[in-house]
């Protein structure tokens, strides 16, 4: 059992409220994932020469500065960093083909968990309020969220098998759920370059779409896909640069509610992740359907 959180805010004034909407959220879902939480936010996108690189430490000390600095005097260009405790997100007009094998090179306690123009993730062990406290989730801006509450089922306990997973750039998912069959897609997926980071089934799910999408499918025509090759209990959200998607499996048993309203669409597994939402009592409520996709775009 695990929580899902997702909001999309449509209101250009309410975008720098994100992360205050979206706290309450998620430790809303605190009692269906007490092991860990985390949150990847869609934020404007900067220039078509840079990237940003969500980096996680874990308990290793890291001087940001020095790594800003090492990655500026060996590789070129231009880098800067913004720092939370353990996590950093790197800014630099560099070629993900170049930084990613620097970092993993000269840095290999850095996990680096998101890739993009538009999305920043965190995830860590602990109690949703605690690691919302932790990252300072409430103060985050931007155009759309994608957060999850995690109780470990299937994988063990770590910042790595936290939610979301990512692939590819600025795409993550989330996930309710429980696959059968994540070992035969991993043995589908490896064999055509799809490079696997734990042994968590949602991230079977998440790669088997990165694959799709790298063979030319758009987000829709890979969840089509996926309700015949993934197999089991699953409610998936996921966020692009400029979308939020849901979808459930034929059974529908994993529970989700959508709230939508002018100023945003709301997603949580349970209304009470809801409740606070400013002007909820004229939202238009209602149960996403088996085996339908649902997809908002950021306007």
């Amino acid at each position: 059992m695990c929580g899902i959180v997702g909001l999309l805010i449509k209101n250009p004034a309410l975008r720098d409220s994100l992360g205050a909407l979206t706290v309450p959220m998620l430790i809303g879902m605190a009692e269906r994932g007490p092991d860990s939480a985390g949150l990847a936010v869609f934020t404007q996108p900067i220039a078509e020469s840079d990237r940003k690189y969500s980096l996680y430490s874990g308990t290793t000390v890291v001087d940001w500065g020095q790594l800003v600095q090492a990655l500026h005097q060996q590789l070129g260009g231009t880098a800067q960093i913004h720092t939370q405790g353990n996590h950093g997100i790197l800014t630099a007009n560099l070629s993900p083909a170049v930084v990613k094998p620097w970092i993993q090179e000269h840095y290999p306690t850095v996990h680096i968990l998101s890739t993009g123009r538009t999305i920043d993730l965190y995830k860590d062990e602990g109690q949703p309020a605690a690691v919302a406290e932790r990252y300072g989730f409430s103060h985050l801006k931007g155009t759309h969220v994608v957060a999850h509450t995690r109780m470990a089922t299937e994988s063990a306990v770590t910042p790595a098998h936290a939610h979301p997973f990512t692939a590819g750039e600025d795409f993550c998912l989330v996930h309710n759920g429980s696959l059968s069959n994540p070992h035969s897609i991993r043995r589908m997926l490896e064999p055509r370059g799809i490079h696997f980071d734990t042994d968590n089934d949602t991230e079977a799910a998440c790669r088997y779409l990165e694959w799709r999408m790298q063979e030319g499918d758009d987000l829709k025509s890979a969840l089509q896909k996926g309700f015949e090759e993934l197999d089991g209990f699953f409610t998936f959200l996921m966020g692009t640069q400029d979308t939020l998607a849901l979808v459930r499996d034929a059974f529908a048993c994993k529970p989700a509610i959508v709230a939508e309203t002018d100023d945003y669409v709301a997603i949580a597994s349970e209304f009470r992740s809801l409740a606070h939402l400013p002007d909820i009592d004229h939202a238009t409520l209602y149960e996403p359907a088996p085996e339908e996709m649902y997809v908002w775009t950021v306007s």
